[in-house]
């Protein structure tokens, strides 16, 4: 289960200005050892499973998930309504599929802060072009 937790790193727009972003907003459907589980990525950079809200970014083909203070990247692949997520804490790939719109974060529940994201040396002058 804290794999799946982790996987909620999802989606951004592309490191490309260029490029357009990838349409990651929407409820997902993912199958777990628990029975199927349900993560909704939202527009305004929120990530939701069960009660649990966070934020997330996307840089190029690796998404990141901000826990706290600590952004977890994962690598993705988005064919359609099927999103491939690897890497970062994950055994193994994990594979989720469209299911409907994503639901709005519901009234109350505030968009966490995000963290600064903290690069490796090679992309450090790069900054991420849609921070929210």
């Amino acid at each position: 289960m804290a794999a799946l937790t982790g996987l909620l790193v999802f989606i951004a727009p592309t490191s490309q200005a260029q490029a357009s972003p990838p349409n990651l907003a929407g409820t997902w459907r993912v199958n777990t050892p628990e029975g199927p589980r349900e993560v909704i990525i939202r527009p305004d950079s929120s990530a939701s499973f069960g009660e649990e809200t966070i934020r997330w970014r996307v840089i190029g083909d690796s998404i990141f998930l901000a826990f706290g203070e600590e952004w977890v990247g994962y690598t993705f692949k988005l064919r359609g309504n099927e999103l491939t997520v690897s890497g970062g804490d994950l055994e193994e790939p994990m594979q989720l599929k469209r299911i409907g719109p994503p639901v709005p974060r519901p009234e109350g529940v505030p968009l966490p802060p995000a963290p600064p994201m903290k690069r490796p040396a090679a992309r450090e002058a790069a900054t991420p072009p849609y921070s929210r």
